[in-house]
């Protein structure tokens, strides 16, 4: 069969990047180097482009920056900076609360305006607050904070309908869940739209095909929770009555709510939160796809997922390719690294003592992939420290990648290496420390082979 030639250099393309994968709840490195801090977030497409913008725990849960990352996959991400930071008193000043913050583009006013849950450490004053920016990722200049309506908001989320009619979804701890409805300019409330008497937090609304779509939690702290949702063809009124997505029991695979992204007509991702309220630093991200007809919403769990960004099905999945796992132990080892006892991992043993002042390394050859294209490799590991540890990982002897690796304590995770890998089976894959700083324990790496 003969491709004309755009056509076929559009095809390789996409079979290149078919293997870059979603790890949910693992570390997932920027651009940065760093762990990506954007939680409680929501995301804002311009153009191509995909803009996550959300908290920074890197502090804890004082209130630091509100960051902004972009990507054209929603798997590898470049940190663009913050949009607002902490000032030295006022709303965004120490020891303050800045939560789930979203971004909506106003068409009338050529306007980016962010909403916030502003509040005091102990969570009494309830408030929204709005900033605007020129750029999707720009600095923006922090307006005021108000009680919408003069009812409490906690948890808070934003939408904007067909018709650019922009809303607030806010949870008021006092009456229930509510939509209201926002000004021409977005810049306060204008009136109420509906109310549920439930207690819900966490929200996000999604409309596909005429039918919209609340997403939210129960109201259990940073504990999760079996997340629900409540669909209706009117904002208004002919709401249905909650009903679990994911597995009950599952407390929605260990995550809370905070977005949900439309993909072309019919599909949909689900982003959530996966808090460690201990070391809220640590915290990850469970982003799924979501299965919806009509009524009816569900979504399976994944340790990992190619997303399809151009779906016209219901799913913003492809199917994920075979891999195959490469053992920590079984690498060859470089300076001091040597064989640790792990209960988790697999075979209960990883290579160990990767990094330090004797320059550890563990090597993997012979890896394997049947096409040259770049692919997320998954890294599974343990940190036993409180902090996040780096290595420095080459492939096929090129520059070093900083990557980072969250806390875990005794369990295993992963963490997401995106490489460029030859077809065939002469790659090699190798991790070293930083300076003189520890690198994780290796379990095994998780290859595509395409």
């Amino acid at each position: 069969m003969h491709f004309p030639r755009l056509a076929l250099l559009a095809t390789l393309s996409s079979l290149a990047e078919a293997s870059l994968q979603i790890v949910p709840g693992g570390t997932w490195t920027t651009s940065n180097n760093e762990h990506l801090q954007a939680h409680g977030g929501g995301l804002i497409k311009v153009n191509s482009t995909y803009y996550l913008v959300g908290e920074d725990k890197t502090g804890g849960s004082a209130f630091q920056n509100v960051n902004c990352y972009s990507s054209t996959d929603l798997v590898q991400w470049t940190y663009e900076g913050a949009l607002l930071s902490r000032t030295s008193s006022g709303d965004l000043g120490p020891n303050r609360v800045v939560e789930r913050p979203k971004v909506l583009f106003n068409a009338k006013t050529n306007k980016y305006v962010l909403y916030m849950h502003i509040d005091s450490s102990n969570y009494g004053e309830a408030k929204v607050g709005v900033a605007t920016g020129d750029t999707v990722c720009g600095k923006y200049t922090y307006k005021n904070s108000f009680q919408p309506l003069s009812h409490q908001s906690r948890d808070m989320g934003l939408f904007a309908d067909d018709d650019g009619t922009g809303y607030l979804l806010s949870e008021d701890r006092q009456n229930g869940l509510r939509i209201m409805k926002l000004s021409d300019d977005y810049l306060s409330v204008a009136s109420s739209t509906y109310l549920w008497p439930d207690s819900i937090e966490a929200p996000a609304l999604l409309k596909l095909n005429g039918r919209y779509y609340m997403f939210g939690s129960k109201l259990t702290g940073w504990d999760p929770n079996d997340n629900v949702f409540s669909t209706s063809t009117s904002l208004t009124s002919g709401w249905s009555a909650w009903k679990t997505f994911a597995d009950s029991g599952s407390k929605t695979y260990t995550s809370q709510t905070n977005y949900v992204l439309p993909v072309g007509s019919n599909a949909a991702i689900y982003l959530g939160d996966r808090w460690v309220s201990k070391n809220l630093m640590a915290s990850t991200y469970v982003w799924l796809p979501l299965t919806i007809s009509g009524t009816t919403v569900t979504m399976a769990n994944a340790e990992s997922w190619v997303p399809n960004l151009a779906s016209t099905s219901s799913s913003a999945s492809t199917a994920k390719p075979a891999e195959t796992a490469y053992e920590g132990e079984a690498a060859t080892y470089g300076g001091k690294t040597r064989d640790v006892s792990c209960g988790s991992c697999s075979g209960s043993t990883a290579a160990g003592y990767v990094g330090g002042p004797d320059k550890g390394t563990v090597t993997f050859g012979g890896v394997h992939s049947d096409a040259a294209a770049r692919t997320t490799v998954r890294i599974r590991y343990v940190n036993g420290d409180s902090s996040a540890r780096y290595a420095n990982v080459r492939v096929n002897g090129g520059a070093a990648q900083k990557i980072a690796f969250l806390p875990t304590g005794s369990s295993v995770s992963s963490s997401t290496l995106h490489a460029d890998l030859k077809a065939g089976s002469d790659n090699e894959i190798a991790i070293e420390g930083v300076g003189d700083g520890w690198g994780p324990d290796v379990d095994r790496l998780i290859v595509p082979v395409q």
